[in-house]
C-alpha cells in the first residue's frame, strides 16, 4: 500500500514537470529546433562542405550526434534547474518537504521531468536532422542507454544548482561558465584525433568527451574513447550525483533557513 503510494505521488510530481514544460512549449521545444537547424545549416552545409570528411564520414553526419547530445544536455538541466529553483521562490517546494513522500521520490520525480523534456528535444532535433542528412543507427541500445544516462546526469545536476541557487541568475551561472566551454570542447565538431597528443589527454578529462562519443558510436560505430568506459562514467556519475542531492534535500540545504 506504502509502495503504491509513493508511486501516485512520483506519477503526480513527473506529470507536474512535464505539464509545465508542455504547456510553453513554444518557449521550451521551439528554440532547440530553430537552433540546432542554424548549426545544421552553418556548421554541416556551408562549412561542412570545405572540410569533408571526419572519421571517415561526411562532416554532416559526424557533427548529428554531438548536436543531439548537446540540446540533450542542456535542456535536461535547464528544465530542472529552472523548476525546483522556481517551486523554491514560489515557497511551494515546502509543501514537498512537509508530505509524507521520500526525498528519492521528489528527486526522481523533478528528475524524471528533466529526462522527459531531453527525450522530447532528441526525438526533436533527430527529426530536424534527417531533413540535412540520412541518419545511420549502428547500434541503437548504446543511443538508449547513452541518451537516459546523460539525461538524468544533468537532470540530477541541474537539481543540485536549483538547490543551492538563492537567485534566479544563480541558475545561469553553471550553464554559461561550466556547460557551455565543456561542450564545445567535448568533441561535438572534431575528432579528439586531430589534436595534438598532449590535448587528447586533456580533452580525456572532460566528461562531455565520453557522453557524446559513446553518442557517436551509437549512430557512426566509430569513437574516441572506448564505449564501456562511458557507460560506465555514466553511471558512476549518476550515482554520485542522485547521493549528493539526497543528502542536500535530506539536510534541507537551501530550503529550510
Amino acid at each position: 500500500m506504502i509502495n503504491h503510494l509513493y508511486f501516485v505521488a512520483l506519477r503526480t510530481i513527473w506529470i507536474k514537470e512535464c505539464t509545465r514544460f508542455l504547456r510553453i512549449w513554444v518557449q521550451t521545444l521551439v528554440p532547440p529546433a530553430i537552433t540546432m537547424s542554424l548549426y545544421f545549416v552553418i556548421f554541416g552545409s556551408l562549412i561542412g562542405s570545405r572540410i569533408g570528411e571526419m572519421g571517415g564520414f561526411s562532416y554532416m553526419e559526424f557533427i548529428v550526434p554531438g548536436l543531439i547530445m548537446m540540446s540533450i544536455i542542456t535542456n535536461s538541466y535547464a528544465n530542472v534547474s529552472s523548476s525546483f529553483f522556481s517551486a523554491k521562490f514560489q515557497r511551494n517546494v515546502e509543501e514537498l518537504l512537509v508530505a509524507p513522500v521520500p526525498t528519492w521520490v521528489v528527486i526522481m520525480g523533478f528528475v524524471g521531468g528533466g529526462v522527459a523534456r531531453a527525450l522530447l528535444i532528441g526525438i526533436i532535433v533527430t527529426t530536424v536532422a534527417m531533413l540535412f542528412v540520412d541518419i545511420s543507427i549502428h547500434n541503437l541500445g548504446v543511443i538508449v542507454l547513452t541518451l537516459v544516462l546523460t539525461a538524468t546526469l544533468f537532470a540530477t545536476a541541474g537539481l543540485i544548482n536549483a538547490i543551492y541557487a538563492k537567485t534566479f541568475d544563480d541558475i545561469s551561472v553553471i550553464p554559461t561558465f561550466v556547460l557551455t566551454p565543456l561542450t564545445y570542447l567535448g568533441g561535438v565538431f572534431y575528432s579528439l584525433s586531430l589534436l595534438p597528443d598532449f590535448w587528447q589527454w586533456v580533452s580525456k578529462a572532460n566528461p562531455v568527451v565520453y557522453m557524446v562519443n559513446g553518442f557517436r558510436y551509437g549512430f557512426l560505430g566509430v569513437s574516441d574513447v572506448n564505449v564501456a568506459i562511458s557507460v560506465g562514467l555514466l553511471v558512476g556519475f549518476n550515482v554520485l550525483l542522485f547521493i549528493v542531492a539526497y543528502v542536500l534535500l535530506q539536510r534541507g540545504v537551501g530550503i529550510r533557513s
